[in-house]
């Protein structure tokens, strides 16, 4: 896949430790971060930074990497605390009503989760649609109790299939006008 804008079009793979190191340095830093933190933002996740990425013209390698790195940052933490969160903020009578919209919603999502438990999981986290995702995965995870040790490696899992599709994708659409 070719970047719209740039004119290093090498893959990172074939770059030796210090040409990534000036690539990343050189103009691309900021556009790396970018991505990175994209992808750690819900909703957008790396659906949204992947397209991103590519479209500053970084090589689709890298911005699978940092895509995949970015949307799993927040997950550890997540499914740590979001029980003990929900729990605080339920006290608060606006947040309240919220929460329980949302923990009805991660139910609805989670109905192939409940079926299929781990494997439901990582279908759910990959199938790159609207609602769906990593961040909609943990939330579900922690819903239906299913403990952390089998829970993150099914998001990494479903984060890497949809990260793929989504690459794939984009790349077939950014070829076309390139």
């Amino acid at each position: 896949c070719r970047g719209s804008r740039s004119t290093n079009r090498k893959s990172i793979a074939s770059l030796d430790t210090l040409r990534i190191r000036e690539f990343i340095l050189e103009e691309n830093l900021l556009h790396c971060a970018a991505t990175l933190g994209m992808a750690a933002v819900p909703v957008v996740e790396l659906r949204g930074a992947i397209p991103f990425g590519l479209a500053f013209g970084l090589p689709a390698d890298l911005v699978f990497l940092l895509a995949v790195v970015g949307n799993m940052l927040p997950m550890p933490f997540l499914l740590f605390f979001v029980r003990k969160v929900f729990r605080l903020l339920r006290q608060r009578p606006w947040w309240g009503e919220k929460i329980d919209r949302l923990e009805s919603r991660a139910h609805l999502k989670g109905r192939m989760v409940r079926k299929y438990r781990i494997l439901g999981l990582i279908i759910l986290v990959a199938i790159p649609l609207p609602g769906t995702g990593a961040w909609t995965g943990a939330l579900v995870a922690t819903i239906f109790r299913i403990p952390i040790r089998k829970a993150l490696p099914a998001l990494l899992i479903g984060v890497l299939i949809a990260g793929a599709i989504v690459t794939a994708v984009s790349c077939g659409v950014i070829s076309l006008w390139v």
